[in-house]
């Protein structure tokens, strides 16, 4: 099959905009951060980098009532002004 250069081209152009078009919803995706009623949600891997504890001591925690959580399809996500508070008073 014998395609021109300017069908060519055209169709290199439609493929670019696609990818530009696809890596704009990409990015848009990537900066949505977990929400709560407009307040940021940490999960557990967020968390054990911040304070730099082990899952098995955010576990205790919780268990403890001393930090609270939500639990939503088994992952542990806790409201950034929780996670504030336990840190000025807990650490």
């Amino acid at each position: 099959m014998y395609v021109d250069r300017d069908d060519f081209v055209a169709w290199m152009e439609r493929i670019m905009d696609n990818f530009e078009r696809i890596e704009k919803k990409v990015d848009r995706l990537s900066n949505v951060r977990n929400c709560l009623d407009g307040e940021q949600l940490l999960d557990n891997q967020d968390l054990m980098m911040i304070t730099k504890m082990s899952s098995r001591t955010l576990q205790r925690y919780r268990k403890k009532g001393t930090l609270p959580y939500i639990n939503k399809d088994g992952k542990n996500f806790y409201r950034a002004s929780d996670v504030h508070k336990f840190i000025r008073e807990k650490l």
